[in-house]
C-alpha cells in the first residue's frame, strides 16, 4: 500500500509546526507500505494546488493530511468536513475568508474516507490519548480535508483519505495560559504510525461507539 501524508507548514506567527514534524519523523516504508511525505503551505487553495500534485506524482492509495489544533489535549481523528471557508486569522498569504464555500458545486460536507474509529483505538492501544472529532474548525485544515475529499468523490473514488490534528507540542506552550496541553512530536509521529498501520491493516471500520454527548 502507499500512502501520502501531509503536513502544514508554520503559521500564524509560530516558528514551528508539530504537525509536519511528526509527519517528518515518520520511516520511508512502514510494514512493508511506502510512506511518502509532503510539506502543505497553510493557504486557502494553495494547498490544494500542492495535495493535487503529489497525488497526481505518486497514485497513492491512501491520503492523510495532519494539522495542529492548539489547544486539544490528544489526537483527533476527523471525522467530518464542511463546505465553510470562515478564517479568525489570515492565512500565509494575508488571505482572510468569510462565510465563503471551498466549492460552489460541492456537497454541504463530507464523511472522511476512513477508519476513524480503528485508527484513534490503534493509539489508544498504545496509551496515545486520541477520540474521533467531528469538526476540523473553518480554517485551512478543514479546507484542506474539504478539497481532499472533494477531489475522492469526483475523480478518485478508490481513494482513501482524512485528516488528524495534533496537539501544540511542549515549546509552544512556555509563554501560553497554565494547563495549555501539549504533546512530544515524537508521541504524535508514534500516533501516526500506529493509525497508518490502522489503515493499512484492515480499512474496515470497527463497531465501537464514539461519539459525543454534547
Amino acid at each position: 500500500m502507499k500512502v501520502l501524508i501531509t503536513g502544514f507548514d508554520p503559521f500564524g506567527g509560530a516558528a514551528v509546526n508539530p504537525a509536519y514534524e511528526a509527519v517528518k519523523l515518520l520511516p520511508d516504508e512502514l510494514g512493508g507500505n511506502e510512506i511518502i511525505k509532503k510539506e502543505i503551505p497553510t493557504v486557502f487553495g494553495k494547498d490544494e494546488e500542492v495535495l493535487r500534485k503529489a497525488i497526481e506524482e505518486y497514485s497513492p492509495d491512501a491520503v492523510i493530511c495532519v494539522g495542529q489544533a492548539g489547544g486539544r489535549s490528544g489526537m483527533t481523528v476527523e471525522k467530518v468536513a464542511v463546505n465553510l471557508m470562515e478564517a479568525r486569522i489570515p492565512d500565509n498569504a494575508g488571505n482572510q475568508p468569510f462565510d465563503m464555500p471551498v466549492k460552489e458545486d460541492g456537497e454541504t460536507a463530507y464523511f472522511a474516507k476512513l477508519p476513524v474509529k480503528r485508527m484513534v483505538q490503534a493509539m489508544k492501544d498504545h496509551q496515545i490519548p486520541a477520540r474521533v472529532s467531528y469538526t476540523a474548525g473553518t480554517f485551512v485544515c478543514n479546507d484542506i480535508m474539504y478539497r481532499l475529499l472533494y477531489m475522492i468523490a469526483r475523480e478518485y473514488p478508490e481513494m482513501l483519505g482524512g485528516f488528524i490534528h495534533v496537539p501544540y507540542c511542549p515549546e509552544q506552550v512556555l509563554e501560553l495560559p497554565d494547563g495549555t496541553p501539549s504533546m512530544s512530536v515524537e508521541m504524535i509521529s508514534d500516533a501516526l504510525k500506529y493509525a497508518i498501520e490502522a489503515i493499512c491493516g484492515d480499512a474496515d471500520e470497527i463497531k465501537v461507539a464514539m461519539g459525543e454527548t454534547e
